[in-house]
């Protein structure tokens, strides 16, 4: 098993980019897959794309990200990648009930975002578990689940 404890730059960086481009079409480049919750991480152990064992140690000076390079050699290269998250997003009726809205995944700890009067709450447990929650309110007609094309009109 490999021990990475340093993070030794960013596959966007145009030092790097050249390299790890070159390393792409021979097929050495392996990726660490992780969640977006897992960036908070620095010690823990996870497997590539390529199925090899890894572990993570790093200082609290460092925090991982898309694109971080752990290893990058002649022959071979390992970058981590975030996967895509999970948006549900919501349109409230009026002012008081999107203020409600808020309150309420608030106090539930959701991980929130806005995108003008939309309400975009992070998927970080099964979706259904969010829908429950929110039910009564949909079903009343105060808010409105979007769809990720569709854009809010009032």
């Amino acid at each position: 098993m490999n021990i990475f404890s340093d993070i030794i730059g960013s596959a966007d960086q145009p030092g790097f980019r050249e390299d790890l481009h070159r390393l792409d079409h021979a097929h050495a480049v392996d990726h660490l897959r992780l969640s977006r919750s897992d960036l908070a991480r620095r010690r823990f152990r996870g497997l590539t794309d390529a199925g090899r064992e890894v572990a993570i140690a790093l200082p609290r000076s460092q925090q991982l990200f898309d694109g971080a390079i752990l290893e990058l050699k002649a022959s071979a290269a390992l970058v981590v990648r975030v996967e895509t998250e999970d948006w549900l997003r919501f349109v409230a009726r009026d002012a008081a009930t999107a203020l409600r809205l808020g309150y309420f995944a608030g106090n539930l700890h959701w991980r929130v975002r806005f995108e003008g009067d939309v309400l975009l709450i992070a998927v970080e447990t099964e979706r259904r578990v969010y829908l429950d929650r929110l039910e009564p309110m949909i079903q009343s007609g105060e808010i409105r689940p979007l769809r990720t094309a569709e854009v809010a009109v009032r």
